[in-house]
Parts: structure tokens; sequence; C-alpha cells
């Protein structure tokens, strides 16, 4: 049975009503659904696999992708922020119309970039503008302006990768 999409990202925060008040107030992601109660369960332990879980949930749009905010009651902090380069680290991309203007109108709401915005026009990423924050927990996120596409340089180089991709192990 084929995928059909991404459902949702997940991601784990210290307070969700603090990560509401960031992910929709200040980044202007649309509320989807009212954040949960707390609840718990040995269903929902086992289904998450975490014992003794109790969490609580909000899901918010992003476009046409949603974003799940999770507040685990009992979590593990493994320092902030993850570095990109950690195995398991992950980053949000969010599309975005105008990064330039994007960066500057978050960090007059004090976000603090990692840089100023990186342009790429070559390479596989050509047409890319792009920028790294952090949220209020050191989760990593990414704005995107895809400026342009070559869609068939991009189909050459898939095509030349899966004809001399190496073999799996």
């Amino acid at each position: 049975m084929p995928l059909t999409g991404v459902h949702h990202t997940g991601l784990v925060v210290q307070d969700l009503d603090r990560s509401i008040a960031f992910w929709h107030g200040v980044l202007g992601l649309e509320l989807v659904t009212e954040p949960s109660p707390w609840f718990a369960g040995p269903e929902l332990s086992r289904g998450v696999g975490v014992r003794d879980a109790e969490l609580r949930q909000v899901c918010l749009a992003a476009g046409g992708d949603v974003v799940e905010l999770l507040e685990y009651r009992h979590r593990l902090d493994a320092g902030h922020p993850v570095p990109q380069n950690h195995l398991g680290a992950m980053h949000v991309a969010l599309r975005v119309t105008d990064v330039v203007g994007m960066r500057r109108d978050l960090a007059a709401h004090g976000v603090e970039f990692l840089s100023e915005v990186n342009v790429v026009d070559d390479g596989v990423l050509a047409g890319w503008r792009w920028v790294y924050f952090h949220d209020p927990d050191g989760i990593s996120v990414e704005l995107v302006e895809q400026a342009y596409t070559d869609t068939a340089a991009r189909s050459q180089g898939i095509a030349a990768y899966l004809a001399t991709r190496p073999p799996i192990r």
C-alpha cells in the first residue's frame, strides 16, 4: 500500500501554553484543535512507547500541513538546543513567500536567528532562500522560500542517482 502523505509533524515541548503563544501568536499557525486535557493510561504508554506516559497536545496548521505540539508531564531533556548533527535531531521547515520579510518581522518579535538569509542558486537546492532559528524550547525551525525550481535539472539528477546508487547492505 502506498503512502499518501505526511499527516503531521510532532514536537515535544516543555510548556504547551507557552508554545501555543509562540507557534500561533508569533509564527501565525492556525489552531486545528483546542488543546487537549491531560490524558494517560496503559494504551497511551504502550502506543508511544513511554512508561507511565501522561501528555496533552494541540494541532496547528501551517498551510496544508499540521504541526502537533505535545507536552509530556514527565519528559527527558536532551539539552537545548539539540545540535543538528546529533543522530535523531530534526527541524521543521516552514514554507514562506518572502523569507527576508518574515525574518525581519519575527526578529521584531524577539526571535534570534542563526544567520542572515542563505541564498542557494546552484546545485540540488537551487532556488532556496532559507534561515534557521529556535523556538522557546530550542527546537530548530527553518523558514524556506523557494524562489524557483529547475525541474529538468532535478529530474536528471534524480534519474542519475537512481541509476548509480550504491547497493544497500
